[in-house]
């Protein structure tokens, strides 16, 4: 996890240069929150991750609506600003929340999942932000438990072998009482 956080910090001071203006006594105040954690099913072929943002004294043009992800090795840009497959990544707008859908949702989509909000038109350096990241945790398919069906078998089948003995040795024992 240390390993993240460093490479959070590094993406975040990048991501602040790139999109820093020179100089200005700019006010705009930006505030991204995320929830931390999201489950999503295993059954659940669609899953929706939201992102809560404020703005203030920032400019009154629409920000940009980034979307990141850190995979166990690596981090991938998903929507920066425009989704790179947009089959699989769809971003939703509504007042001060964004929302990044997934879909064809697959365990392969566990990360850790960071939205940003950036006001390019200031030059303020907290017009631009990110979420602390929501980790997202898709269950495997449920699987049976074989170990409940071999057991069940396993008793049905000693007790029918306990039944064919007692047979047999009642009908040898009826027989040698029957010979005498």
């Amino acid at each position: 996890m240390a390993s993240f956080n460093k490479l959070k910090n590094v993406l975040m001071l990048a991501f602040d240069w790139i999109l820093h203006g020179a100089g200005g006594t700019d006010t705009c105040q930006v505030t991204v929150t995320q929830p931390r954690f999201q489950e999503a099913d295993y059954s659940m072929q669609t899953v929706f991750l939201t992102c809560a943002f404020s703005a203030s004294g920032c400019p009154s043009s629409l920000p940009e609506f980034l979307w990141f992800r850190f995979l166990t090795n690596k981090h991938e840009d998903l929507c920066t600003p425009g989704c790179r497959d947009n089959q699989k990544y769809k971003v939703h707008l509504s007042e001060n929340n964004i929302s990044l859908q997934i879909n064809n949702l697959t365990v392969d989509d566990n990360a850790v999942y960071i939205c940003g909000i950036a006001f390019s038109d200031s030059s303020s350096p907290s017009s631009k932000q990110t979420g602390d990241g929501t980790v997202l945790m898709k269950t495997a398919a449920k699987q049976h438990s074989n170990g409940k069906l071999i057991f069940i078998f396993m008793i049905i089948a000693s007790s029918l072998l306990f039944l064919y003995s007692a047979a047999v040795f009642t009908f040898f024992a009826v027989n040698k009482v029957g010979s005498k």
